[in-house]
């Protein structure tokens, strides 16, 4: 889909999953955007939200898991429509298949990756975390996803303690 604005793909998945299209997935980018799920961990914003302009970034609250994190040009973004009473998984094995599906695409670039310790969410390279995951499930259908670090400006991460 190419490099979208944060709130028009929130309204499109808002749209695919009120109207319970299920078996979609976007995938795209987005300018810098910082994003903050429902545990609200603005204290990991560590620049004041004025100095973000500055930096050519947006900043939105969501209705997603996790606290704050980053997407922007140069990482794959993918957000899953899927009906998990269709595929027969609860919340927490949907998140591990993500993380799976990270760790299996780096493999195929010679990326060792692996999820993270226990009660930690996402995929990592050694200490350094390259795949983020953020879902929302309503009426059983998700939405958000996961964003998948390729090769992104890394001082957008410089502002942030990412979740």
């Amino acid at each position: 889909m190419g490099t979208i604005n944060y709130l028009d793909a929130l309204k499109l998945q808002e749209k695919l999953v009120s109207h319970k299209i299920s078996d979609t997935l976007l995938s795209l980018q987005h300018p810098p955007t910082y994003t903050l799920g429902k545990r609200c961990t603005d204290h990991n914003l560590l620049v004041p939200m004025s100095e973000l302009k500055k930096i050519g970034a947006e900043l939105h609250y969501t209705q997603r898991g996790g606290g704050i994190t980053f997407h922007g040009p140069h990482q794959a973004i993918l957000y899953s429509i899927v009906s998990l009473h269709e595929i027969g998984l609860g919340a927490r094995k949907y998140v591990e298949k993500l993380e799976l599906t990270m760790i299996e695409l780096a493999s195929l670039y010679g990326v060792k990756a692996c999820a993270g310790q226990k009660g930690e969410t996402g995929v990592w390279v050694g200490e350094r975390k390259i795949g983020a995951i953020g879902v929302q499930i309503s009426n059983g259908i998700t939405s958000h996803g996961l964003a998948f670090n390729i090769d992104p400006d890394l001082n957008y991460f410089k502002h942030i303690v990412p979740c």
